[in-house]
């Protein structure tokens, strides 16, 4: 076999490799064959740092192979500063660049935009500036990509001016070149300027108009996002899942259903980033028909359910209370992440499972994944819920002294609950009191309300004076104090707590609750006895 010739079936398994294991037998092989030493083909094997850039296996992996080169071309130089510059440590990319620099192979305009993009995501413009005076020098600064590399850099790093002259001497900008500085205004979130510019842009394309709505969505302004929406001329995915994003955080859950049927009329394909905003707006509803239809969709059309998917479809279930159904798609799933482990221990704790979802947890930690902070509140809850004391306790100390993870006032709030649960109200007392957080009206909620189940009047008094300090308007502590003293029969102390409430002007926040029936969602208001219907 001749070495001086790329075998196809090499290069193109090199291309299709998914795993490092892969490329290493590709290039075991090549080294046998003599391939090794054809560029182009040990070129492949430095590319595949870029399918998993954040692997810093395959990054070290490929820079071995580049060192291995006794004489790289620009290409295999422009390939291994490429990798680096996508991945999380750019600015190696820029030391084999000032290698470069040095010869005999200079840099060509294709090694510029990967070094320019370096330096945006460094946020090093001073080199930036010195790279664009490289490139005036070596007769470059009129190429459109290299032109538009730099705009984004100055752009990025809040340049406008610099981008502005860059954009203004352009012979041949084209949409690329407006979007650069269209999106650097967004993601600064200076919309008002990036209105301008929208407007001002002789030609828009998807993206353009996909940077404005994500703009105004991410500063929660949904009804400007929405107005961009209805007049687009054409909508692809992105423009679809902006608005569900928009609308799921604005908790518009019924907007979101609402958008995914606009979606599906438009015969737009949703990717796993639609299915799982409309999971979420279907968990959040207690719609699980709908959700059930979702999954029925995801299995028809063979969307792989891993990740964030696997998470949505967990979370659903175990909120529309199917805990087995969560169970189920928990266990099929081969592709976890920490996410659907946190999913599946809340479930189990909001479900009265507590001693299961400890067993989830230590599974967890046996399978090698690193717990954090909202592990430790699912699981720290789950010990609260099921009365399991010791278990607590120690959870929380494995969770400060073993995984170094600092309490929030949810880990506290899970603890206090717990002593409080237990009956150890004294205790609760002293831990909020030496905690960091203790003027957080939410522990002090939880203390009062283990005074209630153990009916010890004199420390609730004391609590819920407390709470009135930390915040008079608060209903919670008026309305738990009444009612202890309405289990023990003190109603002229009940009817003292609500003078006191009318006095301050402080209303009960009403109940709410929704149901689905027929699939369509019902939203009930304890306080006045109406309902509204969702659409």
């Amino acid at each position: 076999m001749s070495a001086s010739l790329p075998q196809p079936f090499v290069v193109s398994f090199t291309e299709m490799a998914t795993t490092l294991r892969e490329v290493h037998q590709a290039h075991a092989h090549m080294i046998k064959t003599g391939l090794i030493r054809n560029t182009f083909a040990a070129s492949r094997l430095i590319a595949f740092a870029d399918t998993n850039p954040s692997d810093p296996r395959t990054l070290a992996y490929a820079h071995s192979v580049f060192t291995g080169i006794s004489n790289p071309n620009s290409y295999v130089w422009n390939t291994i500063i490429r990798a680096y510059a996508n991945s999380s440590t750019p600015v190696h990319a820029l030391l084999i660049f000032h290698q470069m620099l040095h010869g005999p192979v200079f840099p060509d305009k294709f090694s510029f935009p990967f070094v320019l993009k370096a330096c945006s995501y460094l946020r090093w413009i001073k080199e930036g500036q010195q790279i664009h005076t490289h490139i005036v020098k070596v007769g470059l600064g009129s190429d459109v990509f290299i032109q538009n590399t730099l705009i984004h850099l100055y752009a990025s790093a809040g340049f406008f001016e610099c981008a502005h002259n860059l954009l203004d001497r352009m012979l041949e900008r084209n949409v690329i070149s407006w979007n650069a500085i269209l999106s650097a205004h967004v993601s600064q979130g200076l919309m008002e300027q990036a209105l301008d510019l929208f407007e001002e842009m002789p030609d828009k394309n998807v993206e353009s108009w996909n940077f404005m709505i994500s703009g105004y969505v991410s500063l929660g302004l949904i009804q400007e996002a929405r107005n961009l929406f209805d007049v687009m001329p054409l909508r692809d995915v992105v423009s679809w899942n902006a608005m569900l994003t928009g609308y799921a955080h604005a908790s518009c859950f019924d907007e979101v259903l609402a958008i995914f049927e606009d979606l599906q009329n438009a015969k737009v394909k949703p990717n796993s980033y639609t299915l799982v905003n409309v999971l979420s707006a279907c968990a959040n509803m207690g719609a699980m028909n709908q959700g059930e239809w979702i999954h029925s969709f995801i299995n028809k059309n063979g969307i792989k359910i891993d990740g964030f998917l696997a998470t949505a479809l967990v979370d659903l279930y175990s909120k529309c209370g199917n805990i087995e159904k969560a169970i189920e798609v928990f266990g099929n799933t081969l592709r976890k992440d920490i996410s659907t482990w946190n999913s599946i221990i809340a479930g189990l704790s909001i479900h009265g499972y507590g001693e299961d979802a400890l067993r989830v947890f230590s599974e967890m930690l046996t399978e090698g994944y690193s717990p954090n902070e909202i592990t430790f509140v699912s699981v720290l809850s789950a010990c609260s819920r099921a009365g399991l004391l010791e278990e607590g306790r120690a959870v929380f100390d494995l969770m400060v002294h073993v995984h170094g993870i600092e309490p929030s006032i949810e880990h506290y709030g899970c603890l206090v609950d717990l002593l409080g649960r237990a009956g150890l109200l004294e205790e609760a007392e002293e831990l909020i009191k030496t905690m960091p957080l203790k003027d957080a009206p939410a522990v002090w909620e939880s203390l009062l309300n283990a005074c209630r189940i153990h009916e010890n009047v004199e420390l609730a008094e004391c609590v819920a004076m407390r709470l009135l300090e930390l915040n008079p308007q608060d209903s919670a502590g008026y309305v738990q104090l009444s009612n202890i003293y309405g289990s023990i029969g003190r109603w002229n102390d009940v009817r003292e707590v609500r003078r006191m409430m009318r006095a301050q002007k402080v209303r009960k926040e009403p109940g709410c609750s929704m149901i689905e029936v027929d699939g369509i969602v019902h939203e009930f208001l304890a306080s006045d006895g109406l309902y509204s219907q969702g659409d």
